[in-house]
C-alpha cells in the first residue's frame, strides 16, 4: 500500500512538474496556454482557439499540373514543344493572431524552383481599414489580384503579364466601407528567387543606387455591393514607377510575354532592354456577374519615360506608350453562382449548382501592343516588341470545393516584330523565300501564328 502511495505521489508530481514546464516556452520565458481545437473548414485544415481568443492557424496549400500541345505554327516558325508542367506548389501558413493582427507567409516550389510568394503583417484594429507591410500583390489589376486558384482561364491575359505589376516589398494601406473600395500602396523591389535577389545584391557591390520606389492608387465602386445574386465592379488605377534594383539592369526596362501559357517559353512579344527614367501604369476596369454569368473588359495602358540617348544627353527623355486590352466572361451552366469579395474588390469561388459539382463554359479575345513606332529625334528609336491578338475557349469542371480541371483552346496571332528579345525567332519568309528573324525583311504574312490545347488539374488543401 505504501509503494502505491509513493507512486501516486511520484505521478502527480511528474504532472505538476510537466504542467509548469509548458508554462514557459524555448527561451524560457513563461507563456500563457490557450487550448486548440482542430476543425476542417470546407476541407481546410484549421487550428483556432478553443477560449475565443481570436487565435487561428491553418494551412493554405495548391497544386496545379498543367499539359499543353500546340500546332497549326508556320512550317518556317521554330519549333514549339508539347510538355507537362508544375506550374503552381504552393505552400502557405496564415496566422490570425488576434482580432487586430494577421501573419501569412506563402512560397512556391513548382518544378523544383523555390520562390517566395507572400510575407505579410497585416493589422485591422481600424474599423473599415486595413495596413500591411511586406512582400505581396500591389493592387492594381483585376485579374492579378484575382488569386490563381479562382481563375477562369488558365493563365492570365497577355497584356496582365506584361503591364500589370504583381508581389514587391512595400506598405499598403485600403479602405472598404459599402461598396467603396478605395487603396494606397508604396512599394520597393520584388523578392522571388535567388536570381531577383542576386540582382538587388550585385546592384548594391556597384554603384549602389537608392531602390526607386512606386506609388499605386487604386478606387473601385460597387453597384450591388449589398446583393447576393447580382454586383459590379467599376474600377481604376494608376502607378508611378521608379527603376528598381531587382531589375536585370537597374535603369533599363523590359516588357515581355509569353502567349497565355507557361509551356511554351518562347517570349514572341518582347521589347528588350531600353534606358528609361520612370513610367506610369493605368488601368480601366469593368466588370459584373448575375446569377451564373461572370464578365469583364479591361483597358490597360503604361507610359515610360524612355531615354534615347543617355550617353550624350542622359536627362532627355521621351514617352514610349504601350497598352492592351482583354474582353472575357464566363457561365455557369447547372445553376451555379459567381461570387465576389466586395472588401477585396475581386472574384472568389463559384459556388456549384449541383452536388456533382459545375461547368463553366467561358470565353476570352485579348489584345496586347508593344509596338513604339515614334521616331521624335535622330538619335530616338522605335522600340518594336511586337503585337498579339488572342482567342480563347475554356471549359472548367468544379468538382468539388477544392477539385478543378480547366480545358482551353487558344489561337495565338502574332504580328511580325513579335521576334523576341533581339530578333531571336523567326518570324516569316524574305524575297528569296528563306526563313528570316528580321522584321522589316519579310515577305507577305509574317509573324508566328498557332492554336494550343491546354488542360489543369488543380487541388486546394
Amino acid at each position: 500500500m505504501k509503494k502505491l502511495f509513493y507512486f501516486a505521489v511520484l505521478l502527480l508530481s511528474s504532472a505538476f512538474i510537466a504542467n509548469a514546464q509548458d508554462q514557459y516556452n524555448q527561451y524560457g520565458v513563461k507563456v500563457d496556454i490557450d487550448p486548440l481545437q482542430a476543425e476542417a473548414q470546407d476541407g481546410i485544415l484549421v487550428l483556432r482557439s478553443k477560449n475565443n481568443s481570436g487565435y487561428k492557424i491553418w494551412f493554405d496549400n495548391r497544386v496545379q499540373t498543367d499539359g499543353a500541345v500546340f500546332f497549326g505554327e508556320p512550317s518556317w516558325a521554330d519549333g514549339i514543344s508539347n510538355d507537362f508542367s508544375i506550374r503552381r506548389a504552393r505552400f502557405a501558413v496564415k496566422a490570425q493572431i488576434n482580432k487586430d493582427w494577421y501573419g501569412e507567409v506563402d512560397m512556391d516550389m513548382a518544378n523544383g524552383v523555390f520562390e517566395l510568394k507572400d510575407a505579410i503583417i497585416r493589422y485591422t484594429g481600424l474599423e473599415n481599414w486595413q495596413f500591411q507591410m511586406g512582400s505581396f500583390k500591389e493592387i492594381f489589376s483585376l485579374q492579378r489580384n484575382n488569386s490563381s486558384r479562382y481563375l477562369q482561364f488558365i493563365e492570365r491575359p497577355m497584356v496582365c503579364s506584361a503591364l500589370a505589376p504583381s508581389r514587391h516589398l512595400g506598405l499598403n494601406a485600403n479602405y472598404y466601407n459599402k461598396g467603396l473600395f478605395l487603396n494606397l500602396g508604396i512599394m520597393g523591389q520584388e523578392i522571388e528567387g535567388e536570381e531577383t535577389r542576386s540582382f538587388v545584391e550585385e546592384s548594391s557591390k556597384g554603384k549602389g543606387p537608392d531602390n526607386g520606389l512606386t506609388y499605386t492608387f487604386k478606387a473601385v465602386y460597387q453597384p450591388g455591393w449589398n446583393k447576393t445574386d447580382w454586383g459590379m465592379h467599376i474600377g481604376a488605377a494608376a502607378s508611378y514607377r521608379n527603376p528598381k534594383t531587382s531589375d536585370e539592369t537597374f535603369g533599363k526596362m523590359r516588357y515581355s510575354t509569353r502567349n497565355s501559357t507557361s509551356i511554351n517559353r518562347k517570349k514572341y512579344i518582347d521589347t528588350g532592354d531600353f534606358d528609361f527614367d520612370h513610367y506610369i501604369r493605368y488601368t480601366a476596369e469593368l466588370a459584373g456577374y448575375w446569377k451564373g454569368f461572370r464578365g469583364e473588359a479591361v483597358y490597360m495602358g503604361n507610359t515610360t519615360a524612355y531615354i534615347p540617348d543617355i550617353k550624350n544627353a542622359p536627362t532627355v527623355t521621351s514617352p514610349r506608350n504601350f497598352w492592351g486590352w482583354y474582353v472575357q466572361g464566363g457561365y455557369l451552366l447547372f445553376g451555379g453562382q459567381q461570387r465576389y469579395d466586395n472588401a477585396g474588390a475581386k472574384f472568389t469561388r463559384v459556388k456549384r449548382g449541383q452536388k456533382w459539382g459545375d461547368v463553366e463554359l467561358c470565353g476570352r479575345v485579348e489584345y496586347l501592343n508593344l509596338n513604339a513606332d515614334a521616331a521624335l529625334s535622330a538619335n530616338d528609336q522605335k522600340i518594336m516588341g511586337g503585337k498579339s491578338m488572342a482567342y480563347a475557349v475554356g471549359l472548367n469542371y468544379y468538382i468539388n470545393d477544392h477539385v478543378k480541371v480547366q480545358l482551353n483552346w487558344q489561337y495565338n496571332d502574332n504580328d511580325r516584330f513579335a521576334a523576341g528579345k533581339g530578333n531571336k525567332f523567326f518570324v516569316g519568309l524574305d524575297k528569296d523565300g528563306n526563313p528570316t528573324k528580321t522584321p522589316y525583311n519579310t515577305v507577305g504574312k509574317a509573324g508566328v501564328d498557332y492554336h494550343m490545347v491546354a488542360m489543369r488539374f488543380e487541388i486546394d488543401f
